[in-house]
């Protein structure tokens, strides 16, 4: 625990004008960041007695070794730049919501020549239109079923749109009138945006206009004796008619508001947002965040303001935002959201009419979602910190491991070795932080030097981070280098820049875990252990999971550390486990089948993957199916004679002295192609899902 006097900056230091500052722990890790209207008198709040702070306060100015500040003009730049450190560093002790869901938008894709109406989630793109959020996305699709009678605009997938303009026939949308049918050009291209604009308009509110107009056309319809046209017409309005009534009129027709409301008791906060458009509910959300540090209901409602629009612009932002208490100052808040939307923006308290009755069943909605997210998260956080401690005295760990990575290797039958490395905070996946190896220094099914390997890169990594932002304190130095072996066998730390954030940044292995897991028994240990001494660190844990009978290996003891089979410990030990077996098979596979290339086979017509196996497999190679008989080929199960006859007659066409055949697996080999060079690659977008299971020599 660090002493704040420490790192106190010396008085006059610190200028007493507008900023954006930011506390980084003894890994330089960034752990807090807040905003000032005068620096100077902000960050003296938080070099007082200790006993005079808040708790949380206390405990983020202990864990901080280090303060520094940016200067800017105004509270508003002082805002931007908050948000945008933030969503950077993603500080620990700074107020993160958490989306208690992924919600759904029902989307238009007016950026395509012909839009198309579908659910959409994540991030939006530009030039689509969005409505929502939606609570659920059956929600949307109801909405969007009745009014598709009305504006059938296109909903189909490109692939679907591909084939039915490729075959002239339009899908079964286009049969029942719910699909203008672009597809096949029953309408025009300017025509079907039009409709869509149509939806659109209707979706955004303007619903009476066109309720009007339809109205007219049917009396018009009627009085021309137009009878079916005019039954078609009222059955449209009565769609229309039903669509609205899933949204019910809550404030007057044209107001476009957004509802924020605030939950919260002395550890936690739970945010509810109900978005108005055109006077009608039109979507909801909630987010529930840990307040892990002393704040106002008005921060809450400021830092909610940020999350909502800070990647919002335009009609996004609404004219008029009603909240529970207004950010001290609300005048830089005002102004930042009034500039996001680019017209004048009102941030206020409702004080009476229905604008409070509907705050009121916001704020109900907040207090019901933080009782019933408190009710979920009780077990879950009781159980993780039963594991994290129960794993810490199994292993007489001075403290519970917040951070764990886990090491696995997979290989086939010594070909493709790979690495993973898996991280889990505070007993949750860190997905972002995970990572994948390559091993090129040497073949065959040496897990142990694999492991070492491994473990080398990893942390002379954080060993070279760390000596690159000047951490070391007296009498800590640097290791010595990777195992000479290693070395020889040109297994050099390849440049930081091999592994790359999506924005180009480079991924850094600066944060040291507690503990280190190994995939293995007590040689893997040793090999981890040994990697790590040689490195000079010594204040990293080791263990590892054996899999036959689940026992923990610690490095240099004779017997295993035997956890009950009902231990949380040994569960979540196992989780991770299983987690860094997926990632590195997963990782294998894939760099695995670089190395194939399609066959003759592929070429047969009606020779599907199934039986292109059992071809390899029965033959054993490319080249013995080649001088095979049809009526050795018909000796396969699921081979026939006509089948055969092909086979022998396309093989017959090909190049002789085709690829290699991998007997293990059945698969083609490309024998021209090179594995890739790089020693090192970064995490890759992790697929959920239970882990892969074992195959035959496959680990």
């Amino acid at each position: 625990m660090a002493d704040p006097s420490s790192y106190r900056p010396r008085p006059g230091e610190i200028p007493d004008s507008p900023g954006v500052y930011r506390f980084r722990d003894e890994h330089r890790r960034v752990i807090y960041v807040g905003k000032a209207k005068s620096l100077r008198q902000r960050l003296a709040n938080y070099f007082q007695d200790l006993a005079n702070l808040h708790p949380r306060t206390r405990s983020m100015v202990t864990t901080a070794a280090s303060v520094e500040w940016t200067v800017v003009s105004t509270e508003v730049e002082a805002l931007q730049l908050e948000y945008s450190w933030i969503k950077e560093f993603d500080p620990r002790f700074n107020v993160k919501y958490r989306d208690d869901k992924s919600y759904p938008y029902l989307a238009v894709t007016m950026n395509e020549e012909y839009p198309r109406v579908q659910v959409m989630r994540g991030h939006k793109k530009k030039g689509v239109r969005y409505f929502g959020p939606y609570a659920h996305a059956w929600a949307i699709r109801d909405t969007v079923d009745l009014m598709l009678r009305v504006f059938p605009v296109r909903t189909c997938s490109a692939g679907v749109f591909k084939n039915a303009a490729r075959t002239g026939r339009p899908c079964l949308l286009g049969y029942i009138g719910k699909c203008s049918a672009p597809c096949v050009e029953r309408i025009s291209a300017e025509d079907h945006r039009e409709l869509a604009e149509e939806f659109c308009d209707f979706m955004a509110g303007r619903t009476g206009t066109y309720l009007r107009r339809l109205e007219k056309q049917m009396a018009e319809a009627a009085e021309a004796m137009e009878y079916e046209r005019a039954a078609r017409l009222r059955d449209d309005i009565g769609a229309l008619k039903k669509a609205m009534e899933k949204n019910a009129v809550v404030l007057a027709d044209a107001t476009d508001a957004d509802l924020i409301a605030v939950a919260e008791d002395e550890l936690e906060a739970a945010v509810q947002i109900f978005h108005v458009r055109g006077g009608r509910v039109r979507g909801q959300r909630g987010w529930v965040t840990d307040k892990v540090e002393e704040i106002t209901t008005g921060a809450l409602v400021e830092h909610a303001l940020q999350q909502l629009y800070g990647e919002e612009t335009g009609d996004a932002v609404p004219r008029e935002v009603l909240v529970p208490a207004l950010p001290d100052p609300v005048e830089p808040v005002q102004e930042w959201l009034t500039g996001r939307r680019g017209s004048n923006v009102s941030l206020r308290v409702p004080q009476r009419g229905d604008k409070k009755a509907l705050m009121e069943t916001v704020q109900r909605n907040a207090q019901q979602a933080l009782v019933l997210h408190k009710t979920k998260r009780a077990s879950d956080l009781t159980t993780r910190s039963r594991a994290l401690e129960e794993i810490s005295d199994a292993l007489g760990l001075d403290s519970a491991p917040l951070r764990i990575e886990c090491y696995d290797i997979s290989h086939l039958q010594g070909d493709d070795v790979v690495a993973s490395m898996v991280v889990f905070e505070d007993g949750l996946a860190r997905k972002s932080e995970y990572r994948r190896f390559q091993i090129k220094g040497f073949a065959g099914q040496d897990d142990v030097r694999s492991m070492h390997e491994v473990i080398t890169r990893r942390f002379r990594r954080y060993l070279a981070e760390k000596e690159r932002t000047g951490e070391w304190t007296d009498g800590d130095e640097p290791g010595a280098a990777a195992d000479p072996e290693t070395a020889a066998a040109g297994l050099a730390e390849p440049p930081a820049n091999t592994l790359t954030e999506d924005d180009g940044r480079p991924k850094r292995f600066a944060y040291p875990p507690q503990l280190v897991v190994v995939d293995g028994g007590a040689p893997q240990v040793a090999a981890a252990q040994r990697a790590l001494d040689e490195l000079g660190i010594d204040d990293i844990a080791v263990c590892g999971l054996a899999k036959r009978l689940e026992e923990v290996w610690l490095p240099g003891e004779d017997d295993p550390v035997v956890l009950p089979r009902t231990s949380e410990g040994l569960y979540l030990l196992q989780r991770i486990r299983d987690e860094a077996h997926r990632f590195a098979i997963t990782y294998q596979r894939a760099k695995r089948a670089k190395r194939f290339r399609s066959s003759p086979l592929d070429d047969v017509p009606g020779l599907g993957e199934t039986r292109k196996q059992a071809l390899i497999k029965h033959f054993g190679s490319l080249k013995r199916l080649r001088s095979a008989t049809i009526d050795q080929i018909c000796e396969v199960p699921g081979i026939g004679r006509k089948t055969a006859e092909t086979i022998v007659a396309a093989l017959a066409q090909a190049t002789p002295g085709g690829p290699a055949v991998n007997t293990a697996t059945g698969e083609i080999m490309d024998d021209t192609e090179e594995p890739g060079q790089q020693t090192g690659s970064p995490g890759e977008p992790v697929s959920t899902g239970a882990p892969d299971e074992r195959r035959g020599q496959e680990r």
